[in-house]
């Protein structure tokens, strides 16, 4: 066959085109990149300190509300009383007020916003007294020390304790704290028995009490012995706090109905429960010279009926805020009944060899003609006993001075 060359010619120019129509279609151009959008600087809103502790211990509260029309603060600030005052609002909104100067204390407070109640959005500390929630900061200071938890300290621990109530026929719950090196060491420890008021719980003493952070400077101090504090619910219709535990369909009644159908099961549940299973299942010594137990009034009323009715189970007694309560109205014969079964007992009790009866009271609190009596009664017999007045009323303020103060002096 011969070569045309016409036909190489056409053939080269056919692969020319082939080639730069691929090359074309196949390799698209690099396109510029996209110019970057402008970046926003970012601005955090600005942070609202509230309460904020001057130097000289003035506080100073904000809360920021652009429509609100009146924001008031309530808190115990003197002598234990509640004390109302209004924030001042600026032209942004934001509502402030500077108090004081307030003595080192721990304290509470809540805002009312246009009648609203709230707790302060802008603090983290917030504790719980039964259904009551509140803010609260502590002023620093000597008599405030004890409240802080301090990181040079040795800690114990606090544990949610189940329980089995055979007297009140289901599980319970309490709060046990066990000095630091209880869960290392192989110590016996004496006991404390601490008890609530009315419409708190086994998470009060730890909640408003500051019980742990006392009990941990204290006994680093060398003030107090170290011990098991024992921290029960003393509302008998109830398992556990009502804030985690949900109320038992079978013990709901609330008000006069619970106290009628549970009185006294609480005070026979403690003796035949709540001691039993903390010597059985805790490193514990036994005996009343390592028992102590105290309890604020409901609970004061719950020590007095405890030590009563069970002479030589406690060596340590206190009583605060509560006295001798005669409820309702009674015709004299029965009165007079009540009072000579009353001697009986707490003769009983002072013969028993109690180590201390410890009664501690605010000169404005409205048990203190209970307390009167109650000292009365004691004094009618010869029963030694320690009295501890202070200012102020029935308040957490006087029930955290009365737990520094009670716990040196245990088991001495």
């Amino acid at each position: 066959m011969k070569w045309n060359p016409d036909l190489r010619i056409v053939t080269i120019v056919t692969n020319l085109i082939f080639f730069t129509f691929f090359n074309l279609t196949a390799q698209e151009p690099a396109r510029p990149a996209a110019a970057p959008a402008p970046r926003q600087a970012f601005r955090a809103p600005a942070r609202i300190v509230s309460p904020e502790i001057l130097p000289d211990n003035r506080v100073t509260f904000r809360v920021y509300s652009k429509d609100a029309q009146k924001v008031t603060v309530s808190g115990e600030w003197q002598a234990g009383f509640n004390a109302t005052e209004q924030l001042v609002r600026n032209d942004t909104g934001l509502f402030s007020l500077t108090a004081g100067p307030l003595k080192p204390e721990l304290y509470g407070y809540t805002f009312s916003i246009d009648g609203v109640n709230t707790i302060d959005p802008n603090n983290v500390q917030v504790r719980r007294d039964g259904a009551r929630y509140q803010s609260f900061f502590i002023v620093p200071g000597p008599e405030s020390d004890l409240y802080f938890h301090k990181h040079d300290v040795p800690h114990g621990n606090v544990t949610k304790v189940w329980y089995n109530s055979s007297v009140l026929g289901f599980q319970r719950r309490m709060y046990v704290y066990t000095p630091a090196g209880y869960e290392s060491g192989t110590q016996k420890y004496p006991v404390f028995y601490l008890l609530h008021g009315a419409g708190g719980d086994e998470d009060a003493w730890t909640n408003m009490g500051r019980a742990a952070q006392i009990m941990d400077n204290l006994i680093a101090q060398g003030k107090a012995k170290p011990m098991i504090v024992v921290m029960t619910n003393g509302n008998a219709n109830q398992a556990g706090a009502q804030n985690e535990v949900p109320a038992l369909p079978a013990s709901g009644e609330q008000g006069m109905a619970a106290f009628q159908r549970y009185a006294g099961k609480f005070e026979e549940h403690l003796v035949k429960d709540v001691v039993p299973f903390v010597e059985k299942n805790y490193r514990t010594l036994t005996g009343k010279d390592n028992r102590a137990i105290a309890g604020l009034s409901m609970g004061g009323m719950h020590t007095q009926t405890i030590t009563n009715d069970n002479p030589g189970m406690f060596g340590y007694i206190g009583v605060y805020s509560m006295g001798i309560m005669n409820m309702g109205q009674q015709n004299p014969e029965a009165a007079a009944k009540l009072e000579q079964e009353r001697i009986a007992k707490l003769t009983a009790l002072k013969n028993s060899g109690y180590k201390l009866y410890w009664i501690a009271c605010g000169k404005d609190d409205f048990v203190y003609n209970g307390v009167v009596t109650l000292r009365e009664t004691l004094d009618k017999i010869g029963f030694k006993y320690v009295y501890r007045e202070s200012t102020g009323g029935h308040t957490w303020a006087n029930w955290r001075i009365y737990l520094s103060e009670f716990a040196p002096m245990l088991f001495k």
